[in-house]
This record gives structure tokens, C-alpha cells and sequence, in this order.
């Protein structure tokens, strides 16, 4: 299969050498290495200075490749309107997407293959800090603002730089099964198969991003304290504020409210509990702090979209 990863000056390079590696382990874990046959296009001749300054060489130019394409990728970069504004590259893309099995985008990849309208009447990922100008931009294409990967049609396409080698690893799983795929996962020390609908945010790194150190600090206290008391009360309490004043501060530092945090946490804690573990549904509830086992489910499906144990049968070691 030949995998075509569309590349230009300013590339994120992790977003071409990500789902590569990952095609490329999937070859040798099968023993067949033109299993995945991957190739770099540029969009212009020579060098490809990437985004992190490294140089990245094409194996040709979309104006000189001949060949099949089985499937076709475009990378992308914090200078990607310039990619997304040649005309010459949408008219090559539209014409190749005809023939290609499947196609998408990793990351700001998006906004070349909206520009050539690749995407109207399509459900798409992103960044997720370009979400909100994608889909304003191009309000033909449905954006799902959180989702790690999303499959429509033959239309791949994924969320930010790591998100792409998700996006490679279902990819593999559609070719040769789960069971490669997680083989493929396991020596590249991947998370084992997100799932495609996972925030891209987890509840830690969602921790890093308030700017007043008291709210930090809540964070911090809430992720240590999952099974404590972490209603409203409790935390502006702990925080010297009125619940009001609390909720507004927190969410105008978070962009979430308090609940949404602490259900965040919790749900993300027990994910990782059902991968590494075979504790049952009363246990992960109690782990997390959850008193009531329904609850806990009816939350677990809220953020992930499936229940404790169809993500256990999925996505477990």
C-alpha cells in the first residue's frame, strides 16, 4: 500500500514522521517491508525546511509524482494558509482524491483539503486550537471540536501532531485487524488506541491551563483528591471565594466549569484503570470517587462514548 504524506515549508515534521513510523512498524511487524510503502510529496523542489528547522527530502513534487496513491495524507504546519491558498495544489488534490482509496489530514492539514472542498458535508478534527477558525472558515464541513480522529467515508483526518499516528494507527487496524495494531502500539509506546472520539484534552493537561496559580492549585488538589469532596461548596471553600465568584473565576480561567473539571478527572483516572486493570464497575467508581455505580457509568459514557466495558473489550491491554 503506498502511503502519500503531503508535505511544505513549515511542516510540523512530527505530523509526516508520526503516521510514517507507524506504517512503517506495522510493515515489519507483518514481515513484508512493502507492506507500507511511504513517500513524502512536496510542494516544491529541494529541501522541505520543517517547522523545527530540520530539513525534510521529498521523493518529488505533486506536479512531478506518477503512480498510485492508495492512501493520501496532508500534514500540517503553523504556516499552513500559505499551503491552503495554491490553487494549483487544490486542482492536484481533488483530482487524486478521485482515485485514492482513502484520504484526510493530520492536524492544520485540514484547512488544504477544506480550501480544495474536500471536506463540505463532512465530519472533521482538527487542532484543537484551530477548531473554532476551521469551522468558521468553512462552515460546509461539520468540525468535532474534541475528537482525537474522525472517519468519515474514506475521509480520515485527525487532531494535533501525535493525534496523527491515532490517525495512521486505525488506519492499520482497518487493514490487518486490532490485534496489529495494538502489537504496533505497544513498540512504540503509544497510549493503546485512543479512541477516536477521546477529548483531546486530558484532565492533566487540562490542569496546566489556568493562569492564576490559586485555580492551579485547585487543579492540582482535585487531580491528588479524586475520591475527596470536590462538590462546589467544597472547593471555593477551599479556595477562600463565595460558590459564585468561584465558578465565574474558575471558568473564565479554564474554559469549563468546576463539575465539568472534577467529572473530567475522574472519568480520565478510571480510563486508565479499566486499560491496566480488571477491577468492575462498583471498584472503579469507588477508585474515583464516585458513590453510586450508575452515575459512574452514565459519566463514563458522557466523555467517552461507550460504557466501562465495552472500553475495556476495545481498548484494554
Amino acid at each position: 500500500m503506498r502511503v502519500a504524506i503531503l508535505a511544505f515549508p513549515g511542516v510540523q515534521l512530527l505530523d509526516v514522521a508520526g503516521p510514517a513510523d507507524v506504517f512503517a512498524e506495522a510493515a515489519r511487524q507483518l514481515g513484508r517491508p512493502r507492506a507500507y510503502q511511504v513517500q513524502v510529496i512536496g510542494t516544491e523542489e529541494g529541501l522541505l525546511k520543517a517547522g523545527n528547522g530540520l530539513r525534510l527530502a521529498a521523493d518529488a513534487t505533486f506536479a512531478t509524482h506518477r503512480g498510485p496513491i492508495d492512501t493520501l495524507l496532508v500534514a500540517g504546519s503553523h504556516r499552513i494558509d500559505e499551503a491552503a491558498g495554491d490553487p494549483r495544489l487544490h486542482e492536484w488534490l481533488r483530482r487524486r482524491v478521485r482515485t485514492v482509496r482513502r484520504y484526510g489530514s493530520v492536524c492544520t492539514g485540514a484547512f488544504v483539503l477544506a480550501a480544495a472542498g474536500l471536506l463540505d458535508g463532512k465530519r472533521v478534527a482538527t487542532h484543537w486550537n484551530s477548531t473554532a477558525r476551521l469551522a468558521a472558515a468553512y462552515p460546509q464541513a461539520s468540525v468535532e471540536a474534541d475528537a482525537i480522529y474522525v472517519k468519515d467515508g474514506k475521509l480520515f483526518t485527525s487532531a494535533g501532531v501525535t493525534a496523527g499516528m491515532d490517525l495512521a494507527l486505525a488506519m492499520v487496524e482497518e487493514d490487518h485487524g486490532r490485534e496489529l495494531a495494538l502489537r504496533v502500539a505497544r513498540e512504540l509506546v503509544m497510549f493503546l488506541k485512543r479512541p477516536g472520539g477521546q477529548s483531546q484534552f486530558s484532565a492533566h493537561l487540562a490542569a496546566q491551563t489556568a493562569e492564576r496559580s490559586s485555580v492551579r492549585q485547585l487543579q492540582d488538589h482535585v487531580l491528588s483528591h479524586l475520591k475527596g469532596d470536590l462538590s462546589v461548596p467544597a472547593l471555593a471553600a477551599r479556595a477562600g471565594m463565595s460558590e459564585r465568584s468561584f465558578a465565574r473565576v474558575f471558568r473564565s480561567e479554564t474554559g469549563t466549569t468546576p463539575a465539568e473539571f472534577v467529572e473530567n478527572a475522574r472519568i480520565d483516572a478510571a480510563r486508565r484503570l479499566v486499560e491496566e486493570s480488571d477491577l468492575p464497575a462498583k471498584r472503579l467508581a469507588d477508585q474515583v470517587g464516585y458513590a453510586n455505580v450508575d452515575a459512574f457509568r452514565r459519566a463514563f459514557g458522557r466523555r467517552l462514548g461507550v460504557s466501562p466495558g465495552e472500553y475495556r473489550r476495545r481498548f484494554a491491554r
